[in-house]
C-alpha cells in the first residue's frame, strides 16, 4: 500500500490560485492558437445548436450527435467552451463524468444554453 504524504494545512507559497489561473489561460491561449479554423467554427456551431435546445450537455454529446469530430488534442475543447460562455451562448450547469472514452470518465463540466441566448435565437 502506498502512503500519500499529507499536510494538515497548505504549505505557504505552494498553493497559488492566481498562478494556476494564469497557467490555465496561457495553456488555453496556446491550444486556441493551434486549433484549425475549420474545427473551431464547426465546434462553435455545434455548441450553439446544443445551447438552443436548452438541455444540459458536454463535449461528448457534440461528438455523439455527429456535430463535430474528436479534435486532434483534448486541449481544444476548453477554448471552444470558454469562447461560447464569454459570448453568452452557454453557462456552466454542473459537473458529470465524461462520456468520452479517451478521458476515462474523468469529471468534466456540463453546459446549458443561457436563457438570453435561447430567447435571442428564437426571435
Amino acid at each position: 500500500m502506498t502512503q500519500q504524504l499529507q499536510f494538515p494545512e497548505p504549505v505557504q507559497g505552494v498553493i497559488d490560485p492566481a498562478a494556476g489561473e494564469h497557467a490555465k489561460d496561457n495553456g488555453m491561449s496556446l491550444a486556441q492558437a493551434n486549433t484549425t479554423v475549420e474545427w473551431a467554427d464547426t465546434c462553435a456551431a455545434a455548441i450553439e445548436l446544443m445551447a438552443r435546445r436548452g438541455t444540459e450537455f458536454q463535449a461528448a454529446d457534440l461528438i455523439a450527435e455527429g456535430l463535430v469530430d474528436e479534435p486532434d488534442s483534448p486541449n481544444r475543447w476548453g477554448p471552444a467552451f470558454r469562447a461560447a460562455a464569454a459570448a453568452g451562448v452557454i453557462e456552466a450547469a454542473g459537473v458529470a463524468q465524461s462520456k468520452r472514452a479517451t478521458v476515462h470518465r474523468s469529471l468534466c463540466r456540463t453546459w446549458t444554453g443561457t436563457a438570453e441566448y435561447r430567447t435571442r435565437r428564437a426571435a
